[in-house]
């Protein structure tokens, strides 16, 4: 089904409208001190929209995949990074760039998840930036332990992405300097994803954003 322009804007709109209904119930952006159903289901419905409204191929679409892979509806994680998405797909049909939901985005906007990352930051999102950089650093990790034969597993849950930076290091996968490079972006992550916005700048996320960017360069997963 094709929607027009105004259509779609309309529809993120609403959605929009309908978190700020939730967001007053709450402390924080992430909503994280909700309980119920209700916390779920506006992770679920900002989610879908970005799924039924965004190009299939686009980094919106896969943006917004990649962290429900990593952490479901899990707020805290998701709804931050998901509304900057949402933000990026609502000014990306504003401003021409997506005509349909049937056209790809062009290739040359967003190459990669880290594309789409500094495309967020330069809108001035630095948040769901910060938290789509971890997001990005902390799969590549797990890349990196499968290639290295070091197990992501602790019995059936995911290790923590800190867990896996030491045994990397310890693996002389890579050097201590880098490990705690690492341990810096992913505790700037942990902050945009809890909320704490007031503790990290937009130079600090550009400069998590490149650094990540150069390390993934020298050690390929």
């Amino acid at each position: 089904m094709a929607y027009s322009v105004e259509a779609i804007v309309q529809q993120i709109d609403n959605l929009y409208t309908e978190y700020e209904s939730v967001r007053q119930t709450s402390k924080y952006d992430d909503l994280s001190d909700l309980k119920g159903t209700i916390v779920g289901e506006a992770v679920t419905r900002i989610n879908a929209a970005i799924m039924r409204l965004s190009p299939s191929g686009s980094a919106h679409r896969e943006g917004a995949e990649l962290l429900m892979k990593q952490y479901g509806i899990t707020v805290a994680y998701s709804i931050v990074p998901l509304l900057g998405i949402l933000k990026a797909l609502r000014a990306d049909y504003i401003a021409g760039y997506l005509s349909s939901v049937e056209e790809l985005i062009h290739a040359d906007v967003f190459a990669d998840f880290l594309e789409m990352a500094e495309h967020l930051l330069s809108q001035g999102y630095k948040d769901p930036a910060a938290v789509m950089t971890g997001s990005v650093l902390e799969e590549h990790l797990r890349k990196l332990c499968t290639k290295n034969g070091i197990e992501t597993l602790n019995g059936t849950d995911n290790k923590k992405a800190d867990l896996l930076n030491a045994e990397l290091a310890s693996g002389s996968v890579y050097s201590k300097l880098d490990q705690k490079s690492i341990t810096a972006w992913l505790d700037l992550r942990n902050k945009a994803a809890h909320g704490q916005y007031g503790e990290y700048s937009k130079e600090q996320t550009q400069l998590m954003l490149d650094g990540v960017r150069h390390f993934m360069s020298r050690y390929v997963a």
